[in-house]
């Protein structure tokens, strides 16, 4: 197995550099399942939704859809599911990892959650996240 960077998944994804962009698309295809740990899938689409591409709900939607189909995660089901909830939601894809994140790991140390803490409105209806009082 191999993990990849940000910026060579984003020469992979972007096609926007010639020379990077081939030897990230080389490295990829002749690596098939590599792992996108959760900070580097984050950063894509904060890249992605920022200014200079400025990719909308649906564009990062279909971009982390075909991720997940073509790459493996720390947990493939807590980015599914953080997908999902960043579909139906008005969070944040960051919001969304860091609510199932959180979960699962609370589940694989056998703790009980008892929420993640959050000053973003956005992020609060998402199942776990909660305001500060």
């Amino acid at each position: 197995m191999i993990a990849l960077d940000t910026n060579v998944l984003l020469r992979y994804l972007l096609q926007d550099d010639l020379i990077q962009s081939e030897k990230a698309t080389r490295l990829i295809e002749n690596n098939p399942k590599a792992l996108l740990t959760d900070v580097v899938l984050v950063e894509t689409v904060w890249t992605l939704k920022n200014k200079k591409y400025n990719l909308d709900k649906l564009a990062l939607l279909a971009v982390i859809e075909a991720l997940i189909q073509e790459f493996c995660f720390e947990d493939n089901l807590t980015v599914w599911t953080a997908f999902n909830d960043y579909r139906d939601s008005n969070a944040g894809f960051a919001d969304a990892l860091i609510a199932n994140k959180a979960k699962f790991i609370a589940k694989q140390k056998a703790i009980k959650l008892r929420g993640v803490y959050t000053f973003d409105t956005a992020a609060q209806p998402l199942e776990g996240m909660l305001a500060i009082e």
